[in-house]
């Protein structure tokens, strides 16, 4: 991948959002709040710091990345088409019959999707299973688990955790998107989260706590995570719900609803005033 700055990388993620908002509003339906809160850590991970090659998605030394949280598929999908994986007006086909673009990632259909995901609380159980694979035929790529902070209310994830320590699964970085809100509203006011990083502390697992929406913050711990070497690390990112758009920020109203016209229209302009 080019030699990104951090300015370019803010910039792409900001593309990112632009994607999210058209291809959501195209469709009529998706999930933009949350696909808004990731958009700064997807891009860090698909132009700066995995290891992955559109023309060859299937290379076998390629960092694997799981996306837990399945529902946010439109970032994911304006990621993989920026970086060259289909093109990019194929984003607007998000959610339409025959297009290979669904509402949730399905591995087969889309170039460079690792996982089948969406049923939540799942993704972390996988990415186990990839990354005990690479310590069993001894690869060094790095496997990475998008999770979303409502989803961590489900009773696998924390299997999972206590598998991934057990495993020495020290090739596993897991993602925490904690915008604290989920469909019905505040995660804490559902099933409450907190004390989280304790939590995963008391997994044995390395635990590092960022601004999700920090670039060199975001670099910063995926270095730290690349090189932790004696136990799986956990990033907990704060981040925004409907980040880089007024009236979506911390509105568990856009969770999963796209914009009207007007909206659309703000949306893209606030947006676009932001991109280089």
């Amino acid at each position: 991948m080019a030699d990104y700055t951090v300015s370019d990388l803010e910039n792409i993620a900001n593309k990112l959002r632009l994607h999210v908002v058209e291809m959501t509003y195209a469709a009529r339906s998706g999930h933009p709040g949350g696909s808004l809160s990731a958009a700064d850590m997807i891009a860090a991970l698909y132009f700066k710091f995995m290891k992955h090659d559109p023309s060859n998605p299937s290379w076998d030394e390629r960092d694997r990345f799981v996306l837990s949280k399945g529902h946010v598929a439109p970032v994911l999908y304006a990621a993989l088409a920026e970086a060259g994986y289909f093109p990019v007006e194929d984003l607007l086909t998000l959610r339409k019959m025959g297009s290979k673009l669904q509402g949730h990632p399905v591995r087969g259909k889309v170039p460079g999707v690792e996982m089948s995901t969406g049923s939540l609380g799942q993704g972390l159980s996988m990415a186990c299973g990839i990354a005990l694979a690479g310590k069993m035929d001894g690869k060094d790529y790095k496997t990475i688990c998008m999770l979303g902070d409502g989803e961590l209310q489900e009773g696998q994830n924390w299997e999972a955790a206590m598998f991934a320590r057990q495993a020495g699964l020290t090739n596993l970085i897991a993602i925490v998107d904690r915008n604290r809100l989920q469909i019905t509203g505040d995660t804490e006011g559902a099933v409450g989260l907190e004390p989280l990083p304790e939590k995963w502390k008391s997994f044995g697992w390395n635990v590092i706590i960022i601004d999700g929406h920090n670039m060199r913050q975001i670099l910063e711990a995926l270095d730290k995570a690349a090189a932790a070497k004696a136990r799986p690390t956990v990033i907990i990112m704060k981040t925004v719900k409907g980040k880089g758009v007024s009236f979506m920020e911390n509105n568990a109203g856009f969770h999963g609803k796209a914009c009207n016209d007007e909206e659309q229209a703000k949306a893209v302009e606030e947006l676009k005033a932001v991109i280089q």
